[in-house]
C-alpha cells in the first residue's frame, strides 16, 4: 500500500510562489505516474499536472501551464509542484496521486491519494 503525503501548502499573496511536496510512507513512489489535482470550493476536482517516470514526460492543465512545474528528486521518491505567479483562482486543496502507466488526466485513473494540502492565495 502506498500512502502519498503532501506538504508545503499555506497562505500566499497573489503573485507569490509555493512549492508543494509529495512523499510516501510505505512503498516507494518511483514506479508510479504521479499527478497533482486540486479541489476548490464549489468546483469539481481538477487535473493540474502529471509526470511519468523514466523519460520524465510532463503534462499540465492550460490554467497552470507556464506557471507550475512538476518535478522529482533524484531517487524519485519525492515529487514536487513548484507554483509561481499564483492568483486567487489557484486557491484549492491540492492532492498528490499515484497511478499506473496509463494514468493521465482523470482522477479515477490514479490508485493512491494523499489527504491534500490547502493553498490559499489572497488578492
Amino acid at each position: 500500500q502506498v500512502q502519498p503525503v503532501e506538504s508545503g501548502g499555506g497562505l500566499v499573496q497573489a503573485g507569490g510562489s509555493l512549492r508543494l511536496s509529495c512523499a510516501a510512507s510505505g512503498r516507494t513512489l518511483s514506479s508510479y505516474v504521479m499527478g497533482w489535482f486540486r479541489l476548490a470550493p464549489g468546483k469539481e476536482r481538477e487535473f493540474v499536472a502529471r509526470m511519468t517516470r523514466g523519460g520524465g514526460a510532463t503534462d499540465y492543465s492550460d490554467s497552470v501551464k507556464g506557471r507550475f512545474t512538476i518535478s522529482e528528486d533524484n531517487d524519485g521518491n519525492t515529487v514536487y509542484l513548484q507554483m509561481t505567479h499564483l492568483n486567487p483562482q489557484d486557491t484549492a486543496v491540492y492532492y498528490c496521486a499515484a497511478g499506473g502507466p496509463g494514468a493521465r488526466f482523470v482522477a479515477s485513473e490514479y490508485y493512491y491519494w494523499g489527504q491534500g494540502t490547502q493553498v490559499t492565495v489572497s488578492s
